[in-house]
């Protein structure tokens, strides 16, 4: 009986290499394989090296400040850090921060969701074309710029609308106007959404134009509306981009500097309406107490900027587990 020896079969070739040439000793890869793979680990390892020692520093010059500060860091209605004894606080610092954003997103989210919805299917190609140039052009205009606007153009014209939110809503108190300059939080999350707007617009197009035509054509055929083709194809299959795209914007809304500084009446003090003057934010604070503070004051500013960075870091993790429960959607 003729008996053939069995074949060894040949191992695939390992994750992230291409396959040896012929000729070449098992296990083998290519050197500019092995140079890519280096270059890229290397870059992920510099990364988290970088993010450890940012960490790092701000932590120990954090613990510095706060181990001199005589009042509570988290509920102290005061920045007076150059003082003897020194006595400040982020309660101001962090409401008008996280107020502010939110503001921001309440309003830029929906409208930015809309323009993105109207370029990737509403609009004739000749006009969706020049349109997404000019919104992606508006995402490269420097916040200074954004601030001056705010400053000399937007303040001066919110009175009109400040006066109709007292009319009708300022029985809650949270949006009561008792006249004065409109250089409040709500201006800032006004000035900060015309900001976050483009980001946020930019990236829901590209999500929106990713929906596979399969799906809507499907849809269509049905007997769908327009509506219900996104209301069942489109949104969710963009649903985690959209929620990405939103923190993009957040982050930026979270850690603006400029432009708040040019148009916010900073003050520590809490009011009991939006619309009042008055308030600060991390980024504002660091950026227009940081020249004439002393090497405490300094200490104290890059604590509250540590707080920032755990800010941002909770941000982008809550996002980061809302976009996991919606694997489904992000194929």
């Amino acid at each position: 009986m003729d008996i053939t020896p069995a074949t060894t079969a040949t191992p695939p070739p390992a994750p992230g290499s291409a396959p040896a040439p012929a000729g070449a000793p098992k296990g083998a890869t290519r050197a500019g394989d092995r140079i890519f793979l280096t270059l890229s680990r290397g870059s992920g390892i510099l990364l988290l090296a970088i993010m450890a020692a940012i960490a790092v520093f701000l932590t120990v010059r954090a613990a510095n400040a706060l181990s001199k500060d005589q009042g509570n860091f988290l509920t102290t209605f005061e920045w007076n850090a150059n003082a003897t004894p020194p006595v400040f606080g982020i309660a101001v610092l962090a409401f008008g921060t996280v107020v502010s954003s939110i503001i921001a997103m309440l309003i830029a989210v929906p409208v930015a969701i809309g323009i993105a919805l109207f370029i990737s299917h509403y609009a004739p190609r000749r006009l969706a074309a020049p349109l997404s140039y000019v919104i992606d052009l508006l995402a490269a205009v420097p916040s200074i710029v954004y601030g001056l606007w705010g400053a000399l153009f937007l303040v001066p014209h919110l009175g009109g609308l400040y006066g109709w939110l007292n009319d009708y809503f300022g029985w809650t108190g949270i949006l009561a106007y008792h006249d004065g300059a409109a250089r409040s939080l709500f201006t800032i999350g006004i000035l900060l959404a015309i900001m976050i707007l483009p980001i946020v617009t930019s990236v829901s197009r590209e999500v929106f134009l990713q929906v596979p035509r399969m799906n809507e054509e499907a849809a269509l055929a049905l007997g769908a509306t327009r509506w219900e083709v996104i209301r069942l194809s489109v949104l969710p299959f963009g649903r985690s981009g959209v929620i990405s795209a939103s923190m993009l914007g957040l982050g930026r809304a979270l850690g603006e500097t400029m432009a708040v500084a040019t148009v916010l009446s900073p003050s520590f003090d809490i009011g009991t309406s939006l619309l009042d003057p008055g308030g600060g934010t991390f980024a504002q604070n660091i950026a227009s107490s940081f020249k004439e503070s002393g090497e405490l004051g300094k200490d104290a500013l890059i604590a509250s900027g540590l707080v920032l960075f755990l800010l941002t870091l909770l941000v982008n993790g809550a996002a980061r587990m809302i976009i996991a429960r919606r694997k489904e959607y992000t194929a």
